[in-house]
């Protein structure tokens, strides 16, 4: 088959990260004490939930949706992971890619999906967690478009502020952190939109040696899924194999994800892309099944603590303005409960043909 240009552009990116030399991640070495680790919650059952992409906690529920084709409605599931009910999401999206609970109390879908990189716009689609959207069941949708052309985005980052941050999804490079113009919260977004966002900072994971992700032997260092606690003090990254604690400090998510981070391994998770934070301060992470059985949501206790004492909550203002970009936070730097030194080691070729397989799976 004759390669799209989507295709060649990936190979050609691939090929020239892989002859510039092999990405190497160099890992701090493990501190004194318990190591934390992830154990199972529950294992969802319904077979709607086979491309979980996207994990919220509200009221001592669990609020699940999955990717494109699969998230025209919400589960809302009890703490055995069995679905109490399907909400049906009031407008038409795309490809969510990650749920929040905004300070408004409404659930929050990140339509931010674009594996072709060619949409002219993204979106936020808000529903009260009844499954009933702010006037009626037409809900809130608030489409937004980026300052430097399409990106895939996998990550919304939602504080006590209600100022969206959205945090792209990039197999080379760094991702791109993002919020509205004016640093607008959700409630003075224009509606429908498009409005614009702006660019404010810039995240860099290094690849790792933790196994597990949708290509067998290769770390792929794309951020996949993003959650704030209950009080704001703590923010969470993770990509297909690892999770990274930000503490948040008086200068609100943005800054906090200039700084250094706390990385705890994932257990061997196929394709995952779903985290959240419960009122309690553990963290759920889930993961797609990539046609094999329903794999268990994990829980990681004490998440908020592992993160450091600085925190502190969020105050519920917005930010006078746009945050000017600083330096890039990086997985070499993260301070880790990981096993040692890590060196990953990542073929052009290898790379390419599994991102090629991983986009034919998901529209």
């Amino acid at each position: 088959m004759t390669p799209t240009p989507l295709e060649m552009r990936w190979r050609e990116r691939v090929v020239a990260g892989a002859s510039a030399g092999a990405l190497l991640a160099g890992l701090a070495a493990a501190p004194a004490g318990a190591t934390p680790a992830f154990e199972e919650l529950c294992t969802p059952t319904d077979p709607g939930l086979a491309e979980l992409s996207g994990l919220a906690v509200a009221d001592g529920l669990i609020y699940a949706i999955g990717d494109s084709g699969n998230d025209d409605k919400v589960a809302e599931l009890d703490a055995q992971c069995a679905v109490q009910q399907w909400l049906p999401v009031p407008i038409d999206p795309r490809d969510v890619e990650d749920l929040a609970v905004g300070p408004d109390g409404r659930l929050w879908l990140a339509d931010l999906g674009d594996n072709g990189r060619q949409r002219e716009t993204v979106a936020l689609i808000g529903m009260a967690l009844g499954g009933l959207g702010l006037g009626g069941e037409d809900g809130t949708l608030h489409r937004l478009t980026y300052p430097d052309g399409p990106h895939d985005g996998e990550a919304l980052l939602l504080g006590a502020d209600g100022v969206p941050v959205i945090v792209t999804k990039e197999i080379l490079g760094s991702a791109g952190v993002y919020i509205p113009a004016d640093s607008a919260g959700l409630s003075t977004l224009a509606e429908p939109g498009p409005g614009p966002l702006v660019k404010v900072g810039s995240v860099k994971i290094n690849p790792t040696d933790t196994p597990g992700g949708p290509i067998a032997g290769v770390n792929l260092p794309a951020i996949t899924g993003g959650a704030v606690s209950a009080a704001g003090e703590v923010v969470a990254l993770r990509t297909y194999t690892d999770l990274y604690l930000y503490p948040v400090g008086a200068g609100g998510i943005v800054e906090a994800l200039r700084g250094e981070p706390v990385r705890v391994p994932l257990p061997g998770q196929v394709q995952g892309e779903a985290i959240a934070f419960t009122a309690d301060g553990d963290l759920l992470a889930g993961s797609e099944s990539a046609g094999g059985p329903l794999p268990p949501i994990l829980v990681l206790r004490g998440a908020v603590d592992l993160a450091g004492t600085a925190a502190t909550p969020v105050a519920a203002e917005p930010p006078a303005g746009p945050i000017a970009a600083g330096a890039e936070t990086t997985g070499a730097s993260a301070r880790s409960w990981g096993i040692g030194v890590a060196a990953a080691v990542v073929l052009g070729s290898v790379v390419a043909v599994g991102l090629l397989g991983i986009s034919r799976r998901r529209r």
